[in-house]
């Protein structure tokens, strides 16, 4: 399967009932985090379908977007079009970067991820989104590949799409941890049982609350903000500080006293 049909039978999905569930429940956490989030370069790769940084207060917004991807921008960003593992930025440029199932269509994600780290500055941002392969919706995928390998059955067994390679919490949680990322936040959701019918998807609503409370790390997707550290890094505010307190000491003037010669 080429790249640009992998990005088109994603964004398609995303337009079943099951599809713009997820993207409810996605956007709902981008808007309540993103607009916390402060500075002035912010860029959000793929996805033009979820505006991940439409609640985002910084003066710069790009949204780029890879060739198989529609050409219409939100009016949240200025849209480009570039490699994801190549991206148009210096190094320590950006202050936020939201990767929607970037990663999981990516060739090679790590080094993607790592790209991601060259660009942001210090203490910048990461959100990451991704499908959870330990998960209902995870395991009802699983069981429609052994399916099509037993029975060759035609891909409409599978209920999420078939292109990329979805991406464990726990494995990319090592691999931020590696590239000298703190996780700041994690969150899982989509607790409703792997159902195509939007009647069926509401009728099952009610596990999302039951899901966070009971089984929070089985949601279908799982939402993680993580900060970029860089380890010996001087803080010059601080010195400053401490050099004028220095230069404001009082200073101990000493003064000799000359007793007068006794004849």
């Amino acid at each position: 399967m080429s790249r640009d049909s992998q990005i088109v039978e994603f964004a398609s999905w995303f337009q079943t009932p099951p599809g713009r569930y997820l993207l409810e429940w996605e956007q709902a956490r981008l808007d309540e985090t993103v607009a916390d989030l402060f500075g002035f370069h912010a860029l959000q790769l793929g996805l033009p379908e979820l505006r991940g940084l439409q609640t985002n207060r910084m003066p710069h917004r790009w949204l780029a977007l890879e060739t198989g991807e529609g050409l219409e921008a939100p009016l949240q960003a200025v849209a480009l079009r570039c490699q994801f593992d190549a991206l148009p930025f210096e190094s320590g440029s950006l202050d936020l970067v939201v990767l929607p199932h970037v990663l999981e269509l990516a060739d090679d994600p790590h080094f993607t991820l790592r790209e991601v780290e060259r660009v942001l500055r210090p203490e910048g941002r990461v959100v990451i989104l991704g499908l959870n392969p330990v998960s209902l919706w995870g395991l009802r995928q699983n069981l429609g590949h052994l399916r099509r390998q037993m029975f060759s059955r035609r891909r409409s067994d599978l209920f999420l799409p078939r292109a990329g390679e979805f991406l464990g919490y726990w494995r990319l949680r090592d691999w931020l941890r590696l590239l000298s990322f703190d996780i700041e936040q994690a969150r899982f959701g989509c607790y409703e049982p792997p159902l195509r019918s939007e009647a069926w998807l509401a009728r099952w609503r009610w596990m999302e609350g039951v899901g966070e409370r009971w089984w929070p790390v089985l949601g279908a997707v799982y939402f993680m903000v993580a900060v970029k550290r860089v380890h010996g890094m001087r803080l010059v505010g601080l010195a400053r500080q401490k050099r004028a307190a220095a230069k404001g000491a009082p200073a101990v003037a000493m003064h000799q006293h000359r007793c007068p010669h006794r004849d």
